[in-house]
């Protein structure tokens, strides 16, 4: 049995998410991200180029990129081909054999989503990716307890996982703009249910907003190369406390540091820096402007 073709239909935003029943916020020390059988044979069902495919690649990458950067670690499934029907069990009667070896490849990740070094690829044997795999053990080894669904497709294989996850005590976080389905309906229907009763259901920016990135702590090095590389001049020459209006740091100058450091994710005003014009003065001043860690537990679960 081959998969059906499956018609353009316009991906979910945030505006078309079910209301949750539960208020759970994903965090960076406890959760795990799952990129579910985005392979080759599965993808090729969509539309190239058109949604939802589209969107669920780019917002996947979106995701992985961000989780990558907060050291959540990223996990792949991806299903074997050429199972043998008791490899296959009871799928093999609703699906037929599944994904064939051969040339092309199918079996593999697409090359947008291909799994980085350090990332753990799973092999999945049933709807549920903790089923025969490795999952539940990655993560209890690591103390983590989340696990954010991005992938293909939502009301079979990504809401199956989100079911057995929650029955082992997971918090699973369904990202509706970064999964796809046979159609609208079944995307709809996969949202629905688990947002009443396995997961909280969220957007791709909704997930990204609730873990925001810190910002780099401050260099002091980097403080003074950016200094006399507006003043023009050698890096040994800036003192510590010499004032840096005098030194010719004008209001221009001055505008340029604040869009530089604004850029970096650190915001500071004029006034702030014009007030205390020193590289003793502004590493401070930059220093409590970095965000303050929060303690493990201090956030709503």
């Amino acid at each position: 049995m081959a998969l059906p073709a499956i018609a353009p239909y316009a991906m979910p935003g945030a505006a078309d998410l079910p209301r949750n029943k539960i208020s759970w916020t994903p965090e960076p020390k406890r959760a795990v991200l799952l990129i579910h059988d985005m392979q080759r044979y599965f993808v090729d069902a969509f539309t190239q180029g058109q949604s939802p495919v589209t969107e669920l690649v780019a917002n996947i990458q979106r995701i992985r990129a961000h989780c990558t950067a907060l050291g959540i670690p990223v996990v792949y499934s991806a299903q074997p081909p050429d199972q043998t029907p008791e490899q296959r069990g009871l799928q093999l009667d609703f699906w037929g054999k599944g994904l064939r070896g051969g040339p092309e490849q199918k079996q593999k990740i697409i090359d947008a989503l291909a799994p980085a070094e350090g990332d753990i690829l799973l092999t999945k044997w049933r709807y549920s990716a903790f089923r025969n795999t490795r999952l539940m053990e990655v993560m209890r080894d690591q103390g983590r307890d989340q696990l954010i669904i991005c992938g293909i497709y939502a009301h079979i294989g990504c809401l199956q996982t989100a079911s057995d996850g929650s029955m082992s005590e997971v918090r699973p976080f369904l990202v509706a703009d970064a999964v796809a389905d046979f159609s609208l309906e079944k995307h709809r229907l996969a949202l629905d249910y688990a947002s009443q009763l396995v997961a909280f259901v969220t957007s791709t920016q909704q997930l990204m907003d609730a873990m925001p990135l810190a910002a780099p702590s401050v260099d002091r090095a980097q403080l003074r190369s950016d200094v006399a590389e507006l003043l023009m001049e050698p890096v040994a020459a800036i003192g510590e406390d010499e004032n840096l209006l005098e030194r010719g740091m004008d209001s221009i100058r001055l505008m340029s540091l604040v869009e530089r450091w604004r850029q970096h994710g650190t915001e500071v005003s004029f006034v702030e820096l014009a007030e205390k014009p020193t590289l003793t003065d502004w590493y401070a001043l930059l220093s409590s402007k970095q965000p303050v860690p929060v303690a493990p537990g201090a956030r709503a679960s």
